[in-house]
């Protein structure tokens, strides 16, 4: 009796037509003899394209270890006992490929004797898709690891360097000293396809002109003196991989257009010959300069600017987020506590936080990290203090310089600003209100009397060139450079 036949006599079919899942079966010589509806809405072949054909339409990629299609005694299910799971891919009618589990199973009559196989076919699209953004949620974890803060401004940067990540086009990285360009980089080359490879960092502006040349494309024997041997540059170290061009406004201009033709053409020149060489690399830039003032100046060329800034990303300055100091100053005490495990201590008191909180870091994270560093070295216990941070920031008014271009001397505390200097204090404070009181030590509602008698109480008011002295910080006047 066949296995259709026998499939009537039960009136399966019914129920079998309802599955969700797809199945069929194929008889002793491995063509098919039923198709459910869930096989036709998954492979877009009708009961009526396949029955009385093998199953080779299917295109299995991986059929029993064996490549499909074969006939039913060559397709490798005899040599499994008869039963086997499978994770494969089919491919629909169309010609996109399915990812399913296949569960076959081998009928036998009362005599052993092979009747025919009946398999279940399990779509596993929803799955996959499950997996994919599994997949890109961990390399999101993964790529923002070493970037520390939750600030809404670091999920954007993390979403740009995710993007970045999914392209080999140029980035280039803004932002002022001490922002985390580099762990920028680094992010943006571990989510990408080049991860495997090496991202070779060269900083522009620590190498010599005269010697920057042959760090980057190289040299042949004898190309100058001292050129005994053969060299390969940064350039052909980054093959297959990422090069770093850390502070790229430092270069000079020679170098800028050997740099545009590597752009345009993946190609290098080393040093002392005319053969050109293919670069497969992805290169990242980064400066704290303003590259569009160079533009202007004559000093940075315009083709080379916008072949850098294909990608361009803008790290802010710690004191525009500053929720995301907290979290920083836990990172690194966690990070001295396993440079110094004898050291004891697990946190800052209210006021040091108050402190850090209110301190305008000109010189960003790293400057952080290097506070953190010093109260080390001064303090055993359980809570860092203010007395234990460097000077500057214990006493704003101590920095010799702050931001933009302000230098700062001594002042008397208390003395009442004028409209101009109250205007461009609450602007460097970002308009908060508290700081500027602390500042200027006084009253928060003193600070909205002057606000409500100098007409300044919106963001709007106009805050003209000043070229005088103007109260910076609390003891301080500052006049700008």
């Amino acid at each position: 009796m066949s296995v259709c036949a026998l499939s009537q006599q039960l009136h399966i079919k019914d129920a079998v037509d309802a599955m969700c899942d797809g199945f069929f079966v194929l008889d002793h010589r491995g063509i098919v003899v039923f198709w459910n509806r869930s096989m036709e809405n998954l492979t877009g072949y009708t009961a009526d394209m396949v029955i009385g054909k093998p199953c080779a339409h299917l295109q299995c990629n991986t059929c029993f270890g064996r490549k499909c299609p074969e006939g039913i005694h060559e397709c490798g299910i005899l040599e499994k006992n008869g039963k086997v799971v499978k994770e494969c891919t089919l491919r629909h009618r169309d010609g996109h490929e399915i990812p399913v589990i296949k569960n076959a199973s081998v009928v036998f009559d009362d005599n052993a004797s092979m009747i025919g196989v009946v398999e279940t076919v399990t779509d596993l699209t929803a799955l996959h898709r499950m997996r994919l953004k599994a997949t890109v949620a961990d390399r999101r974890n993964g790529v923002c690891d070493h970037l520390v803060g939750k600030s809404k401004t670091m999920q954007a940067i993390c979403r740009l360097i995710e993007s970045a990540g999914t392209s080999d086009v140029t980035v280039l990285i803004q932002g002022e000293s001490g922002t985390g360009k580099e762990l920028v980089a680094s992010a943006i080359h571990a989510a990408s396809s080049r991860r495997e490879n090496q991202m070779v960092v060269v900083n522009c502006a620590a190498l010599p002109e005269n010697l920057l040349e042959s760090e980057l494309f190289g040299h042949v024997r004898g190309a100058f003196t001292g050129a005994a041997n053969h060299r390969i540059g940064r350039f052909e170290s980054a093959d297959k991989g990422t090069i770093f061009l850390d502070e790229v406004g430092e270069l000079p201009a020679h170098i800028q257009v050997k740099l545009l033709r590597v752009l345009q053409e993946r190609e290098i020149q080393r040093v002392g010959e005319n053969v050109n060489r293919r670069v497969d690399i992805r290169v990242i830039a980064a400066t704290h300069q303003d590259l569009p003032q160079l533009v202007h100046a004559g000093k940075f060329r315009e083709d080379l600017y916008y072949r850098l800034k294909v990608f361009p990303l803008q790290i802010p300055p710690l004191r525009q987020r500053k929720s995301d100091i907290p979290p920083l100053i836990d990172h690194f005490i966690e990070k001295e506590k396993r440079r110094s495990p004898t050291k004891l201590v697990s946190g800052v008191t209210h006021q040091a936080l108050r402190r850090l909180m209110d301190y305008l870091w000109p010189g960003n994270v790293r400057e952080l990290e290097n506070a953190i560093k010093h109260a080390f070295v001064l303090h055993n216990g359980p809570y860092i203090q203010i007395d234990d941070l460097p000077v500057e920031i214990q006493r704003p008014g101590a920095s010799l310089k702050n931001l933009d271009g302000w230098v700062c001397v001594p002042l008397q505390q208390g003395r009442k600003p004028n409209r101009q200097q109250l205007l461009e204090l609450l602007a460097a404070t970002d308009w908060n209100k508290a700081r500027v009181a602390r500042e200027l030590g006084v009253s928060r509602t003193s600070i909205w009397k002057y606000m409500k008698k100098y007409d300044g109480s919106s963001r709007n008011s106009v805050i003209p060139r000043y070229t005088g002295t103007f109260y910076w910080t609390s003891g301080t006047a500052c006049d700008y450079m």
